[in-house]
């Protein structure tokens, strides 16, 4: 039985849409860093999204565990056009798109981008890969909020729509068994 420990990336800091666009992390919160690695399990795998970001994250918190491959399908949602641009004016450039990405997300795709849908299915596909590789292991996942919510969404059989008003804080801890059906830790944060 796999259990998952979603960790949200450090902080960005960043004010726009921060999808695929590769930016760093802060991690000068050590004190945070050191009780987020203590707390996860010492025996777990660590893996990560390929965007800096998390690189960073994981590499912060890897300590002695096993460290698997960055996979680029771990990474957050794909903005397209709307990537690194400010929500506003993203909501000027395409008022209804934008709106209906947040209030009825699933097939609603950003221009040059991923609906909620297929970047769900992108890292279900994933998360199956990983658990058919390492069964039964503690998996300790450094992603973004999109991705951690896809996951929160399938383990808890809710909507998309239900799921975003979920909290997933930087350099939280979501702790997921898709095996039992339990989010047993939701944006914990040690």
């Amino acid at each position: 039985m796999t259990t998952w420990h979603w960790v949200r990336h450090g902080p960005t800091h960043q004010k726009a849409f921060t999808g695929w666009r590769d930016v760093g992390a802060d991690l000068g919160d050590t004190s945070a860093i050191a009780r987020l690695a203590a707390y996860l399990p010492r025996d777990a795998l660590v893996i990560s999204s390929d965007l800096t970001r998390s690189v960073e994250t994981a590499t912060a918190l890897q300590q002695d565990r096993h460290r698997l491959s960055h996979d680029p399908a771990l990474r957050e949602f794909h903005f397209g056009v709307w990537d690194g641009v400010h929500f506003s004016t993203v909501a000027e450039w395409h008022p209804e798109v934008s709106r209906a990405y947040w209030e009825t997300p699933g097939d609603v795709t950003p221009p040059g981008g991923e609906s909620w849908n297929t970047s769900a299915a992108r890292v279900a596909m994933a998360v199956r890969r990983i658990e058919a590789a390492h069964p039964g292991r503690d998996i300790i996942a450094v992603a973004h909020f999109g991705v951690i919510l896809t996951q929160v969404q399938a383990v808890l059989g809710i909507t998309a729509q239900d799921v975003l008003a979920h909290t997933i804080d930087p350099l939280s801890v979501t702790r997921l068994n898709r095996a039992t059906g339990q989010a047993e830790v939701i944006n914990h944060r040690p």
